[in-house]
């Protein structure tokens, strides 16, 4: 019988904040901790938040947030958790991982909310995290997009960087 290449562990330890700093350090040059895992860690004890970390055939292939509190003004006002921050290293890609992350943080979130969202990048780097949304049902939440989640009226200009987001929703089964 084939094990399942793909394993999911929620953040709960210091040892994993290290692996995780460690290893975007060495995938992406413009990564720079401050503390950003560790703040993870805290929330993720204290119920706010929950990061799961994907591992590829025993590897760190990547990881994904759920917050329980969305920043985005409207995802707050509805108690709308907020799918944030997938990333899955370049060299696991196209091994489902990413999918797998959101069966599982759909299905938690589907235990106390009957919709989820996430907002996605504007530019082509995002392509195809926006196929992959719309693949998986997400549609947008019809309010425009945002800047650094503010609205972005017409006539505005805007950075186009990684604060220019369209946010999407989905309605989950129950």
């Amino acid at each position: 019988m084939m094990t399942d290449k793909i394993t999911l562990n929620q953040l709960s330890s210091h040892e994993e904040v290290y692996l995780l700093d460690k290893e975007f350090s060495n995938k992406y040059p413009w990564y720079t901790s401050n503390d950003y895992f560790i703040n993870c860690l805290k929330e993720n004890l204290e119920d706010k938040r929950i990061t799961l970390i994907a591992f590829y055939e025993g590897v760190l292939a990547g990881c994904c947030h759920l917050l329980h509190n969305s920043n985005y003004p409207f995802f707050e006002s509805e108690n709308i958790p907020e799918i944030n921050d997938l990333n899955v290293f370049p060299e696991f890609r196209r091994k489902k991982i990413a999918s797998k992350i959101f069966d599982e943080l759909e299905r938690i979130a589907s235990k106390n909310s009957k919709m989820i969202g996430l907002g996605v990048g504007l530019y082509k780097d995002y392509g195809n995290a926006q196929i992959m949304y719309n693949k998986r049902g997400y549609i947008m939440d019809g309010k425009g997009i945002t800047y650094k989640n503010i609205q972005v009226l017409p006539g505005k200009s805007v950075m186009v960087d990684d604060d220019l987001l369209m946010y999407l929703v989905k309605k989950l089964d129950e």
